[in-house]
Order: structure tokens, then C-alpha cells, then sequence
């Protein structure tokens, strides 16, 4: 039971560069949160041996159990509400996600204008194709 209550180590990470100043913040912010879900479950784990040894009607434990498991709740919802706010930060604002379709359809907008000069090109060298193969077919029957 003593091992139990000696602190374990928290997982050793490799710490982010100094320039990369805004990740370490939220590295320590996360490591911050998980020593407090960690602190706040060991000692449910001794208050709940006690409980399951020790039957008797003494409420202590009781409420030792329900006061480490009320903690133990708090700090889960913070590791909770923090990943929840690095999904929103993940995700792009809606100015961002407008000039990103903007920068898309000017994309299709210069491809499609190249499509079409392209097929005008094509359209122009067909017609004086036509045009001279029309011209030598009109002097052709003239002299018939």
C-alpha cells in the first residue's frame, strides 16, 4: 500500500525548442493537468482498499472515497475542457477558411481562363482553316 502512495514519476517528454514558445506553454499546460489527474487519483486507490478491508460502519472512508473521487472528477474535466480547447485552437477561423475557398476558386478561375483561351486559340486556327480550305474551293469551281 505504501508503493501506492509514493508519487510516480510523470512521463518524461522531450521539451519543445524556445521557439516554439506558444507549444511549450500548451505542453506545460497539459503536463500541468495530468499531475493533477494523477495527484488526485492516488489517493483514491489507498482510500479504496481501506473501504473494501474495512467494512464496518465508519463513514470516514466513506467520504475519504467520495472526497479523492470528487477530485479525482474535477481534474479529469479540466484534462477534458483543456483537450477540448486545442481542438477549437486546431481549427481554422472562419475569416481563414473563407480566404482559403477564395485562393481555391481564383486557382479554378486562372485554370479555367487558360482552358478557354486555349480553346479560342483553337477555334481561331480552325476558322482560317476553314476559311482558306472555303477560298480554294470557291476559285477551284471558278475555273470549272
Amino acid at each position: 500500500m505504501s508503493e501506492v502512495q509514493q508519487e510516480s514519476p510523470v512521463l518524461s517528454l522531450p521539451l519543445p525548442t524556445p521557439s516554439q514558445s506558444q507549444q511549450h506553454k500548451q505542453w506545460e499546460e497539459m503536463m500541468a493537468c495530468v499531475a493533477a489527474l494523477e495527484a488526485a487519483l492516488l489517493p483514491c486507490l489507498p482510500a479504496r482498499e481501506l473501504q473494501a478491508v474495512d467494512r464496518s460502519a465508519h463513514s470516514s472512508h466513506q467520504i475519504d472515497v467520495e472526497r479523492h473521487a470528487r477530485d479525482f472528477m474535477e481534474a479529469a474535466k479540466k484534462l477534458q475542457l483543456y483537450f477540448i480547447s486545442l481542438q477549437h485552437e486546431d481549427q481554422p477561423t472562419k475569416e481563414e477558411m473563407l480566404r482559403k475557398e477564395i485562393s481555391i476558386m481564383e486557382d479554378e478561375l486562372k485554370i479555367k481562363s487558360e482552358l478557354i483561351r486555349k480553346h479560342k486559340n483553337l477555334i481561331e486556327a480552325w476558322r482560317k482553316e476553314l476559311k482558306e480550305q472555303l477560298d480554294r474551293h470557291i476559285t477551284e469551281l471558278q475555273r470549272v
